[in-house]
């Protein structure tokens, strides 16, 4: 920030970056293990494929790809990604794994990383931090402005359920099924600004309205806004940050792809964006998309009326395969509307794991598997 006020950083439009937030988990009982320090020492953290860094507990990893232009490009970045995080957790006889939520750890027991931020967060926040040890998704587009920077931040909150239930991975919490398809977004909702950006009609809006929040020690940088999605004027960018983590490299990159195609489709037909109606179902959308995936019923208030969210994706996917950017984009969205006709998500494949397993430590294992490509998930 520059006396007071954030920059822009254009970029190319429709550039993608993706984060993903990892489990470490302990071969020897399956519980989340305090080994992100450690696992990080002597590797050096920027890569060909990105970025690999410590996040807000001891049992948490998270890698950045590069920014790129195409899905293909962020596909392959994330398998480099894993496979030198495989390598190295082998070595200290550690798993990794997606998912939004550990089925079973305690967060009593978790240990805050290193760091002015993050001790900072904890000193702020006390439990939460700790509690905070729950793993996501996050998936950022390219903007060349910050004027469209926040136009996208509140066109796309419209389809925060849709991310949501798509990439649902988080049905298990304290050893217990939660009926939740994504009950991740309930320990992120506990911060205070949490939730969706506030109508703003332009960066110089934004700027503005950040100010206010600084000259009253609400926030003093952006992130410390919790949004759904926010603005990120250092990368120039959009970012997404309600996905769960999940599974599957595979299911990652669907859901970069259909970021990508969405922003195409939202910057082409600039349809109306009415921030302070949609703000007053925000909230009940994702709560129900959250709770019921893709049996969720969400509110439209400028129709006045409910809609199927099931119904919903699948018109949304088949009008995205128009505004698909590339060949690459357009396969991995036809994967994931085939997988979304059968009304499948991680969340599923998790329960039926339990089902079939009737032990949460065994469903770590086969989500462990899962990740590193040994065990076949909803292809």
């Amino acid at each position: 920030m520059i006396d007071d006020k954030f920059d822009f950083k254009p970029s190319r439009p429709l550039t993608l970056g993706v984060e993903l937030e990892l489990q470490l988990i302990s071969k020897r009982n399956c519980d989340l293990v305090r080994a992100a320090t450690d696992l990080l020492s002597g590797l050096d953290c920027q890569v060909e494929h990105g970025d690999i860094k410590l996040e807000i507990t001891e049992s948490m990893i998270e890698v950045s790809t590069q920014a790129r232009q195409t899905v293909g490009a962020i596909h392959r970045d994330l398998i480099g990604l894993r496979d030198i995080l495989v390598e190295r957790c082998a070595l200290q006889n550690i798993l990794i794994a997606g998912g939004g939520t550990h089925p079973f750890h305690r967060w009593p027991e978790r240990r805050i990383c290193p760091g002015e931020r993050f001790n900072a967060v904890q000193e702020r926040y006390g439990y939460l931090a700790k509690q905070f040890t729950v793993f996501g998704q996050h998936i950022h587009v390219g903007c060349p402005s910050g004027d469209q920077a926040i136009w996208l931040t509140q066109a796309l909150n419209t389809f925060v359920p849709h991310f949501v239930a798509l990439s649902a991975a988080s049905p298990f919490m304290d050893g217990e099924d939660t009926l939740f398809q994504s009950a991740r977004l309930n320990a992120v909702g506990a911060f205070p600004l949490s939730g969706q950006c506030p109508a703003l009609a332009d960066w110089e809006g934004f700027n503005a309205y950040f100010r206010m929040l600084r000259r009253c020690g609400v926030a003093q940088s952006i992130k410390d806004l919790y949004w759904d999605v926010r603005p990120k004027p250092e990368f120039g960018t959009v970012e997404i940050r309600v996905c769960d983590t999940p599974l599957t490299i595979e299911t990652a990159t669907a859901m970069a792809a259909f970021a990508q195609a969405l922003v195409a489709f939202l910057l082409e037909r600039r349809p109306r964006v009415d921030q302070g109606q949609y703000g007053h179902v925000a909230r009940f959308n994702k709560f129900q998309a959250c709770r019921y995936g893709f049996d969720a019923v969400i509110a439209d208030p400028l129709a006045g009326g409910t809609t199927a969210l099931r119904d919903d994706i699948a018109n949304l996917l088949e009008q995205l395969l128009d505004y698909s950017p590339d060949g690459d984009c357009t396969l991995w969205l036809e994967w994931l509307r085939h997988r979304a006709a059968g009304g499948e998500n991680d969340a599923c494949w998790l329960r039926r794991g339990y089902e079939a397993r009737e032990d949460l430590r065994d469903v770590v294992t086969a989500a462990a598997e899962c990740f590193v490509g040994r065990e076949a998930a909803h292809a």
